[in-house]
């Protein structure tokens, strides 16, 4: 059985929004004031050619559709971007050009659970910030994976949203990577 794995750039204020600066979000591109080291860029590209799937909301995904399949690089984190089936959560797109795409439809709490019999290892989820709060609602993630960059933006798009109903977590994994403190904090969520 598959496991959906949440993985994303967050602000210690919690923002997400536009990491890499071509959202047009005032704030944008704030990942990239910060230097993660080897150990970040190998838990980024470990984290990926470890993936059998790809689930992405559709701003996200027409974000990556723009970009992946036009980049090349030696380690093959574009190849596997390029090549993994990816699963988009959309009530607007109609079409999907992006290699091995594919809409979910309907539930989407019977949509997560078909993927995770469908696929045996993690199944990524990136950005998407209205699925990824979704999701948590749903008490659907099976693991957390934080990469915190030490700064406060003030505003932005959140990781979470309003909930129904307060969701625990447990800490599995901390760890500090590069020299200018970004710190991954991986979660699992807490047995009841």
């Amino acid at each position: 059985m598959g496991k959906l794995v949440v993985s994303e750039f967050v602000t210690v204020d919690g923002v997400m929004e536009d990491p890499g600066g071509a959202e047009g979000f005032e704030h944008g591109g704030w990942a990239f004031k910060f230097e993660r080291g080897e150990d970040g860029d190998k838990f980024k590209l470990d984290e990926t050619l470890n993936a059998d799937a790809l689930l992405l909301g559709r701003v996200t995904y027409e974000g990556f559709a723009a970009v992946w399949p036009t980049i090349e690089d030696d380690a093959g984190f574009a190849e596997k971007m390029n090549s993994m089936p990816k699963r988009v959560v959309s009530s607007t797109l109609k079409e999907l050009t992006w290699n091995n795409s594919a809409l979910v439809e309907g539930d989407l709490t019977n949509a997560v659970t078909k993927l995770k019999d469908e696929f045996d290892g993690d199944i990524l989820v990136a950005g998407s910030a209205t699925l990824v709060q979704a999701l948590v609602d749903d008490d659907l993630v099976d693991e957390l994976r934080l990469m915190i960059y030490p700064i406060v933006l003030g505003s932005g798009k959140r990781l979470f949203g309003d909930l129904d109903g307060t969701k625990s977590f447990q800490l599995v994994e901390s760890r500090p990577v590069g020299d200018e403190g970004v710190v991954i904090l991986t979660y699992q969520p807490k047995p009841t």
